[in-house]
């Protein structure tokens, strides 16, 4: 059994770095997906790639958002974990744009779905902020013994 600081959450990893992780995933599924419609094995949907960008995007949020709680400067983690979203976002959607011919506006329902996966992002990093602080307050705090009730 590996000890607690060994652990993955116990590191910051740069959100540069999550979000190439995040990229080369997406991109290997891209790739897989049009191997597997070429095999004629699977019929793949047209829209396919319009899910894998979303799906990774997603997985983007969470975990970045989770890696933030570790993160030594929290500013400077921040500021980069935008800067990555947002480039997790225009790189995916370029993507899948490549891999379906298929531009965000005919993609459907999937304008609003990026939409919402960022407005969700925002609300993950905010709730971390908040966890954050609650963290570091009751960190400061002097606890001493209970009061007794009588």
């Amino acid at each position: 059994m590996k000890p607690a600081s060994d652990s993955i959450f116990q590191k910051a990893l740069n959100p540069f770095v999550q979000a190439a992780i995040t990229l080369g995933l997406s991109l290997f599924m891209l790739l897989s997906s049009k191997l597997v419609n070429l095999t004629g094995i699977v019929t793949v949907s047209d829209r396919f790639p319009w899910t894998t960008a979303a799906t990774f995007i997603l997985f983007f949020a969470i975990f970045n958002s989770v890696f933030s709680l570790t993160a030594a400067d929290t500013r400077k983690y921040w500021g980069r974990s935008m800067y990555a979203f947002l480039g997790v976002v225009l790189v995916s959607g370029g993507l899948a744009y490549l891999f379906s011919s298929i531009s965000l506006n005919d993609a459907g329902s999937y304008r609003w779905i990026f939409f919402v996966l960022s407005f969700g992002y925002l609300v993950f990093i905010s709730i971390m902020v908040m966890a954050r602080k609650i963290v570091e307050f009751a960190q400061r705090e002097e606890w001493n013994q209970p009061r007794h009730r009588r």
